[in-house]
């Protein structure tokens, strides 16, 4: 379930590169450029599933999204409250289960954190129950991609205001982890991140990246970053988390679904880590 359209064509860009392709070659197209070959591309809504077709000994995962209304466009805690509400939710909930869905992935890290460990736990609690399916959110997602990789020390670079983003470095601390930097962008609206490509979200990782840092986490699902990830990786030495990435991840552990080696995808889906 992604709020409203900024990046939601990451995500068959994502589909494409789990069933091994390579869109754009090499995958540094700019956002909004066409991705084929994908399961879930060009579908105007949908769940993440496993899709009939197999790829090599696997099922094959299809991304296609549902998107819930936002409401107000803003990195504020009131307007992320609301965004990430129970009713907000609950009403595409219809359409998960007409697609038939066997997993949902709430693809909101700001709209998930704000609400503090407990209150997360309960708002993908309240979806699976209403659902009926196992359920997540990208906030969550993090968490789990951190242990996946087993690193204690992360810088954050957000998007978000730096009200917001301590929100954030507040919930991954709640397991543990260590943020040694963190540095808020200001950017109010999910539409303006939408619109950033390859120079912004380099200088964004760049700029919160910090010497003590084992990972960087780059956590808003409005930036685009499918396309970066392993080059960004390649410039700061290493790993790199973001918003989208780890989403995906986070549905094939509900799904159970072997993780894939793809390291064009990153630390988090290369063999060391699945």
């Amino acid at each position: 379930m992604y709020p409203g359209y900024s990046a939601e064509d990451d995500y068959p860009r994502l589909e494409a590169m789990l069933a091994g392709a390579d869109p754009g070659g090499g995958g540094d197209m700019e956002p909004g450029s066409a991705v084929t070959g994908g399961a879930g591309a060009g579908d105007g809504g949908g769940v993440l599933g496993l899709a009939g077709a197999v790829t090599g000994a696997t099922p094959a995962v299809r991304l296609p999204l549902v998107h819930t209304d936002i409401g107000e466009d803003a990195h504020r805690v009131d307007a992320l409250l609301e965004m990430g509400s129970a009713a907000r939710l609950a009403a595409r909930v219809d359409e998960l289960r007409a697609r038939g869905a066997q997993a949902v992935v709430w693809a909101c890290t700001s709209a998930s954190f704000v609400f503090g460990r407990e209150g997360a736990q309960e708002q993908v609690r309240e979806l699976a129950q209403v659902a009926g399916l196992p359920a997540s959110s990208t906030s969550f997602a993090f968490a789990h991609a951190i242990g996946d990789l087993g690193v204690d020390q992360v810088a954050v670079a957000a998007t978000y205001p730096e009200d917001v983003a301590e929100l954030f470095t507040a919930f991954l601390k709640s397991f543990g982890t260590e943020v040694v930097a963190m540095r808020g962008s200001g950017i109010i609206t999910a539409a303006e991140v939408g619109t950033w490509g390859w120079e912004e979200v380099r200088a964004l990782a760049r700029a919160g990246d910090h010497p003590e840092a084992q990972a960087v986490l780059l956590p808003d699902t409005a930036l685009h970053t499918a396309a970066y990830i392993a080059r960004l990786e390649a410039e700061l030495g290493k790993p790199v988390l973001t918003a989208n990435q780890v989403t995906v991840r986070e549905g094939l552990r509900l799904l159970a679904h072997p993780v894939p080696h793809r390291p064009r995808l990153g630390a988090l889906f290369s063999a060391a880590a699945a």
